[in-house]
């Protein structure tokens, strides 16, 4: 059954919300206004509990330490493994995405335990990736998703998918999962190593998230000045034809 009103649950976004990620939630709440929806969003800090009913989880990047404390307060919790059972839709940037996979090096790059949601497991990269990311949505990205991923990544994982994920995207520039293809999708959920905010520069994913969360396809809406962002980024990275 589709509905008008989503709850967007931002999950630890005191620790993890590097590189302007909590602005993901505020795109959110802008594309949902745009689509004639009402949005609640709710903010859970460590130690709160997390609430099974939401429609949309979000979770950002963090610092190694705070990446392994929100791994284990999220097994701990197992709320949000329930609500993915249930349906329910996930972005998670960075260390977010890390941490949902099986298994990230720590501090001292050690593997720690994540939550197991997201078939994907993490390890170091030779060299830390940091610039702007340019990639192509993959076959396997979400229906609806066609415009070129635009984003700023700075991490030193290397993300291996398994074969219940598949990626999110081809990269064209930048690194990515550290394979050729960047980011994650297993059934709603989604993983990227995307900064900028991603769904700021990026409203196609935003709109499919709104969409999962709402049970329904919903149209493109295009914002001028959005579009003006995401010509200015990719032409500042990608050779012209």
């Amino acid at each position: 059954m589709s509905q008008s009103t989503i709850s967007i649950v931002s999950l630890y976004p005191t620790i993890l919300g590097t590189y302007g990620d909590g602005g993901n939630v505020l795109a959110l709440r802008h594309r949902a206004r745009l689509q004639g929806l009402d949005a609640e969003v709710i903010d859970i800090d460590p130690g709160m509990p997390v609430p099974l009913g939401g429609d949309l989880y979000v979770l950002g990047g963090g610092e190694d330490t705070a990446q392994v404390a929100a791994a284990q307060a999220l097994r701990q919790d197992g709320s949000l493994a329930l609500a993915i059972d249930r349906g329910a839709a996930v972005l998670a940037i960075c260390a977010g995405y890390q941490l949902l996979g099986e298994t990230f090096p720590d501090a001292t790059g050690t593997p720690s335990p994540g939550v197991g949601v997201l078939d994907v497991w993490t390890d170091r990269l030779p060299r830390r990736a940091v610039g702007e990311l340019a990639a192509d949505p993959a076959p396997t990205a979400p229906a609806g998703i066609t415009a070129t991923f635009t984003g700023y990544e700075n991490h030193a994982g290397h993300t291996h998918l398994g074969v219940s994920a598949q990626p999110l995207a081809v990269v064209r520039v930048g690194i990515g999962n550290g394979d050729g293809t960047e980011g994650a999708v297993m059934g709603r959920v989604i993983g990227t190593y995307l900064h900028g905010p991603a769904l700021a520069r990026n409203p196609q994913l935003a709109d499919r998230l709104l969409g999962w969360a709402v049970g329904r396809d919903l149209p493109s809406i295009i914002e001028p000045e959005v579009e003006e962002l995401r010509r200015e980024r990719l032409d500042s990275v990608l050779p012209r034809p």
